[in-house]
């Protein structure tokens, strides 16, 4: 969608960013918790740059993910990616899945439902576009390199929805209730 920005209004805009400190991990009430959770991705390092494959400009499917260091003790897991450098005042939520199995410790690829790709779509929370998927980066063009932070949490309960839930109803329910946390970083730019 953003890639119909002009690039003229993207480089414009360059300076206009959400932000890297109002992600979810970063958040006050997550502060304290320990980064224990070691998650990563076959796909792209800590830092690197995404494939196309899994952006808006590729096949618009969710990365593989794989994590180590999740407590024992806990009961769920959440993952939240989100896009720090959008031009807008929050961070634009590309996925918010809530009530992983905690012993799940890897996602394939493509394993959530995105823009022409049927996946899963049960326990998946509204990114920013309202939309109970995997929203693909899709950054504007001429806006720089945008940072995607891929950030898991285990928690000591379950979560219970009965309907999906933004990022607000998440985060307030995840609140007390995160053992452990872990962030992967990836870029990507549409120049």
């Amino acid at each position: 969608m953003l890639e119909k920005m002009p690039r003229g209004l993207g480089h414009a805009l360059r300076g206009v960013r959400a932000g890297y400190e109002k992600i979810v991990i970063e958040d006050d009430a997550f502060a304290q918790i320990p980064d224990t959770i070691a998650l990563e991705s076959p796909a792209f390092a800590d830092g690197g740059d995404i494939p196309d494959r899994f952006t808006a400009d590729g096949e618009k499917i969710s990365p593989p993910l794989a994590w180590r260091g999740a407590p024992q003790d806990a009961e769920s897991l959440v993952l939240v990616v989100e896009d720090p450098d959008a031009p807008s005042h929050e961070p634009l939520v590309h996925l918010l899945a809530w009530d992983l199995p905690p012993d799940l410790t890897s996602l394939d690829e493509g394993l959530f439902r995105s823009p022409d790709h049927d996946g899963l779509d049960e326990n998946l929370g509204r990114n920013s576009f309202l939309q109970t998927a995997y929203l693909p980066p899709d950054p504007p063009t001429g806006h720089g390199p945008h940072l995607y932070a891929f950030q898991i949490f285990a928690l000591d309960r379950k979560l219970d929805f009965d309907h999906s839930p933004g990022r607000l109803a998440v985060v307030k329910a995840m609140t007390g209730h995160v053992l452990a946390k872990g962030v992967l970083v990836g870029a990507y730019e549409r120049i």
